[in-house]
Order: structure tokens, then C-alpha cells, then sequence
């Protein structure tokens, strides 16, 4: 007892060695005394149902680990007689929890040698098993054992199939099996085979179909639970369609099912990602009303969304809200004040926090250090990046692809040219970005030659180049005065099945523009309409900018009227332009005229 004591004190001294001061300005859920009672208030024990279950559950043998498995597994195999097919079940099920699947399959093997006749829960969790490993051919010749053994393959064989499907994104499998299980009248799906297949639906970013396939399930007699409801509504949330969610929700709580944490978190998350924090507040007190505290994930959402608002103090005094509960913040909490202060250039905070993190012994991972490889890169520091990312192995850590992009792109900027190609040797793992951030080193550290053949060696791999790889080239083509060379490039790209973006055009009518080719970059404004890409505000602030520049004002009057039609204002360095023209006075009388009206 004295031990935890003195750690919970040595928590609270940490803490406040980094938190000198926290105000919760402009963060009105934090001034309500109610509020921050129910912070404080002691909570339901939250696993108080799961150990409920667990009492009630079946007796099992005690497996905790490989070993003990494996030992009561061989003892079992020895009996004789044997012990019956469920109490081997019993053995599988908990090295499934473990995740030793392999092990599984050949325990089962060796049962099935042994005489030992498998149940459909034998083979649901040899479908299970199958479907963990990425082997799906497997998973579903499983289905064949039912039948040769005069067994009906049950709802649970399905669900198991139809989860396996959706963990390896294969969702349109999925839904055919679900169909193949309706329509071949094998077993009805239940709350877990559509709860399932709508997650999957969800996790597509589809959630049109995840919302029919709900409408679907009172049609088949089966009622859907708050797992279901509350997969739609974060899949709302997460594209921003909270509306919508509350809708959803509103629904749910109509049908008298009861929401939960994870609800809240995801409604919470998705009002914090719009910045609406009043709402916030108002789900917090619904929370407390429901008699449902905030956990963890909750108080993560409050700091992550603050920090990325800039408000890292306010951050800080939920912070010390989690601790004064005896909610231990976790390493996703540190990360996030972390990326705050990286965000405001305050190296020095998020390096404490990154101190605190070791201090108090929590895990460090590869995101802790990513963020403060980021956070030095952009104030220029990439010595101080470097040793982060040298120290990682020493942490037992594995620099990731991000880590090495961001690093990469550091010492670009830096102008440290060889000190990011030796990085992007040493990398396993690449993709399009990191192939992207090379071009951009490349391009703008006079290395055009280069990054044309590095181009082409793209073209030859199988990772092949997207539009922001050629934007980042005829840029660099453009920049060196290569305009011809620019436009043969962005010519080529429809034949390669790439299709120009906005700023694509807009960095060729530039480049056009900066060589004096006035009309070819009329010409091409006008083309990008024609191909279905209609210029935006930047596109027209471009070429009216390259008109002023070479005296042609009568063709530069007539775009800004065009702009001005089309609900597009000027920018700064275009404003700049028109009032060194106000103050040269040396124009035509009219157009000054309408430029003085019009600026």
C-alpha cells in the first residue's frame, strides 16, 4: 500500500514539475463545479458485468499462457478414457484469446488423429483460427468438414467467416456469404452476423449500405443492439456527418436501447473534430445524467481535439482532471500535448512531456518519437531530429515509414542532400510519399536531373507515380525555366491514366505565365473547363498576376471581373500587383478607374 502511495505522489510531482500553470479559459465545460464533481465522483465499476459473466460462465481449465495449455492439453490426450470434445474445446478457446493460432490448428490435428470427433465449436474455432492466419481458402473448406460430419453449419461458423472477410477488407465476400446464408436457408443471421457485416460496410467509409442493411434487420426479426447502432454512428462521425449520427442516435435511444461509453466517445469525437464545443459540454452532462463516467478515450478525445485547436493549456488542466480521478493518463494522452506543443514551435514543452513520458515509466512508442522528429524538423532543428531517431532502436523501437518521411523531408530542407538519400537506403518499407518527398528534395535542391531519372525509375516500378508525383516534378521543370519540358510532361499524363488536378493546371499556367506564354495559359485555363477541372480562386490569381507582370492590364481588368463573377476574391500578392499599378498612375484612365473601384 505504501508502495502505491509513494507512486501516485511521485505521478503527481511529475505532473507538476511540467504543468506550472493550466487555466481553463475558453473551455466552458471545465468552469461547471457540477461537472467536474461527476469528474471526481466514484463511477460504477465497469467490470463489474464482465466479471458477472465470467462467475456465471462455464467451468474451464486454468490456461493462462502456451505452457499451461500445452500441459493440460497432453495430460488430457493420455486418459483413458478421453475426455469429450468439449473439454478439449475449453483448452483451444483460451490460446485463440492468446492469439497463438497456429498452435491451435495443430493441437486440433493432433485430436482429430487421436479419434477425437470434432463439434461445430471445434470447427468454429478452427474457422476462427484460419481467418486470423489471412488464410480464407482454408477458413471455408472448413464448411465441408460440417457436412461430411452430418453437421449443419451454425450461425456462429458463418459470423466467424464473415468477420474474417471484413478484418482483411474483403467486404463484398462478406456479403456474399451473408446472401449465400439467407438465401440458401442454411440458418438465420443473427445481431452478429448483420452487426458484423455492417462494420465491415462502415469501415469502407460506405455508410449509405450499413444504413440499409439496419433498415434490413427488423425485416428479418432480428432486433439490433447497441454494438450495431454505434458502429453507424462513428462511421458518421469519422466523415463528419454528426447530424446525421445524432439522428441516429436519437433513434437508438427511442428504441429504448441504452447508449454507452463508446457512443459518447464517438459523438464527442466528432463534435471536438468541428470544433463545437458546446456540444461537447452538452453530451458530457447527457453522459452524467445516464450515470455513464468518461473513460480514458474520452479524456483523449477532450485533449487531442484542444490541442489541435492551440488550446494545449486548457489541454493540460483535463489532464490533471484524469489524474485527480485516479484515471491513469495513457500514452496516446502524453502524445497528443506532445503534437500541441510541436504545433505551437515549443520544442522545449513537448520535449518535457516527452521526459515525463520516460519518467514515469510509460511505453514510448514509434508515434511518441515520430511527433518529436516532426516538431524539430519544422523549427529546422534536424540535429536534435536525428538523435531521436538514432535513440529509438536503444528504446527497442522500429522506425516506421512516416518516421523515415518525416526525416527524410527534414534533411531536404536542411539542404543535407546526402544525409537523406543514405536514410532512404537504409529504408524496408516505402511508399508514394516517400517517393514523393525525394522528388521535392531533389527538385528544389537544384537536382533536376536527378529527379527526372528517379521519375522514370518510378514508372518502372510497381509503386507508380499519382498526380502529386508529376505536380512536384513540372513544378521543379517550371521553377528551372524548363517550361516545354513541363508541358511534354503534363501532356503525357492522361495516356498514363492520370488525371490532371487543379493544381496541376495551375502550376502549368504558372510556369507558362513566368516564360511569358500568356495565351498558351489562357488557352489552358479554358482547356481544364473543357476537361471537366474548373479553376479556382489560386488559378486565376496566377494568371491574372502573370498578365500584370507583362503589362497586359486590359487582359488582367477583364479576368478580375471574371473572378469576381465567379465568387473567387483577389489574394494578397495579386492585391500587392494592382496597388503598385494605383500608385505608378501610368495606366489607361479607365481601367485605372475601375481598378480604384473594383480594389
Amino acid at each position: 500500500m505504501g508502495k502505491m502511495m509513494r507512486k501516485s505522489v511521485l505521478n503527481f510531482s511529475c505532473w507538476d514539475s511540467y504543468c506550472s500553470h493550466s487555466s481553463t479559459r475558453g473551455m466552458p465545460f471545465l468552469h461547471s463545479s457540477s461537472l467536474v464533481a461527476l469528474f471526481h465522483s466514484q463511477s460504477s465499476n465497469p467490470t463489474k458485468s464482465r466479471e458477472t459473466h465470467l462467475k456465471n460462465g462455464p467451468s474451464k481449465p486454468r490456461v493462462s499462457n502456451v505452457e499451461d495449455a500445452l500441459k493440460v492439453f497432453d495430460e488430457m490426450l493420455h486418459r483413458h478414457p478421453l475426455p469429450s470434445v468439449v473439454r478439449f474445446n475449453k483448452v483451444l478457446a483460451p490460446l485463440v484469446k492468446l492469439k497463438h493460432y497456429a498452435t491451435v490448428l495443430s493441437l486440433n490435428s493432433q485430436m482429430l488423429l487421436s479419434g477425437i470427433c470434432p463439434d461445430p465449436y471445434t470447427l468454429a474455432i478452427v474457422i476462427n483460427c484460419y481467418c486470423r492466419l489471412n488464410r480464407m481458402d482454408y477458413a471455408l473448406s472448413v464448411l465441408v468438414h460440417f457436412f461430411k460430419l452430418g453437421l449443419q453449419p451454425n450461425v456462429t461458423a458463418f459470423n466467424t467467416l464473415i468477420n474474417g472477410f471484413v478484418l482483411q477488407n474483403r467486404v463484398a465476400d462478406a456479403a456474399r456469404l451473408f446472401s449465400k446464408m439467407v438465401v440458401g436457408g442454411h440458418c438465420q443471421p443473427d445481431v452478429v452476423t448483420f452487426s458484423t457485416l455492417i462494420k465491415g460496410f462502415c469501415t469502407m467509409g460506405n455508410n449509405t449500405t450499413a444504413i440499409q442493411l439496419l433498415g434490413k434487420m427488423e425485416e428479418n426479426g432480428c432486433q439490433p443492439d447497441i454494438v450495431t447502432y454505434s458502429n453507424i454512428i462513428d462511421s458518421l462521425c469519422k466523415d463528419t456527418l454528426v447530424d446525421e449520427a445524432k439522428s441516429l442516435f436519437s433513434e437508438m435511444v427511442g428504441r429504448g436501447i441504452v447508449p454507452n461509453v463508446i457512443t459518447y466517445n464517438s459523438l464527442i469525437q466528432g463534435v471536438c473534430n468541428l470544433g463545437h464545443w458546446k456540444e461537447a459540454t452538452r453530451l458530457l452532462y447527457e453522459m452524467a445524467n445516464q450515470g455513464i463516467f468518461p473513460d480514458v478515450v474520452t479524456f483523449n478525445i477532450l485533449v487531442d481535439a484542444l490541442c489541435k485547436d492551440g488550446m494545449v493549456v486548457q489541454a493540460k488542466s483535463v489532464v490533471q482532471i484524469i489524474i485527480q480521478r485516479g484515471i491513469e493518463p495513457n500514452t496516446i494522452t502524453y502524445n497528443s500535448l506532445m503534437d500541441g506543443h510541436c504545433l505551437q514551435g515549443k520544442m522545449d514543452k513537448a520535449k518535457q512531456v516527452f521526459d515525463l513520458m520516460v519518467s514515469k515509466g510509460f511505453m514510448v512508442d514509434v508515434r511518441s518519437c515520430s511527433i518529436l522528429i516532426n516538431g524539430y524538423c519544422k523549427q529546422k532543428k534536424i540535429s536534435k531530429a536525428y538523435k531521436i531517431f538514432k535513440e529509438m532502436p536503444l528504446r527497442g523501437l522500429v522506425p516506421n515509414t512516416v518516421t523515415y518521411n518525416t526525416l527524410i523531408d527534414g534533411f531536404y530542407k536542411a539542404g543535407r542532400v546526402q544525409e537523406a538519400e543514405k536514410l532512404f537506403s537504409e529504408m524496408q518499407d516505402r511508399d508514394v510519399q516517400t517517393y514523393n518527398i525525394i522528388l521535392d528534395g531533389l527538385c528544389n535542391n537544384q537536382q533536376l536531373s536527378k529527379a527526372i531519372e528517379f521519375l522514370r525509375e518510378m514508372e518502372g516500378n510497381k509503386l507508380k507515380p499519382n498526380v502529386v508525383t508529376y505536380n512536384i516534378v513540372i513544378e521543379g521543370l517550371c521553377n528551372a525555366g524548363e517550361v516545354q519540358s513541363a508541358k511534354d510532361l503534363f501532356c503525357s499524363l492522361s495516356p498514363k491514366g492520370v488525371q490532371p488536378e487543379v493544381r496541376t493546371y495551375s502550376i502549368m499556367i504558372n510556369g507558362l505565365c513566368k516564360g511569358g506564354f500568356l495565351f498558351e495559359a489562357e488557352e489552358m485555363l479554358r482547356e481544364m473547363e473543357q476537361e471537366g477541372c474548373s479553376p479556382n480562386g489560386c488559378t486565376y490569381n496566377i494568371i491574372i498576376r502573370g498578365y500584370i507582370n507583362n503589362n497586359d492590364t486590359s487582359r488582367a481588368t477583364s479576368l478580375i471581373e471574371e473572378m469576381s463573377e465567379r465568387g473567387f476574391s483577389r489574394d494578397a500578392s495579386t492585391m500587392e500587383l494592382i496597388v503598385d499599378l494605383l500608385l505608378k498612375d501610368t495606366m489607361d484612365p479607365v481601367l485605372l478607374a475601375w481598378l480604384k473601384d473594383k480594389a
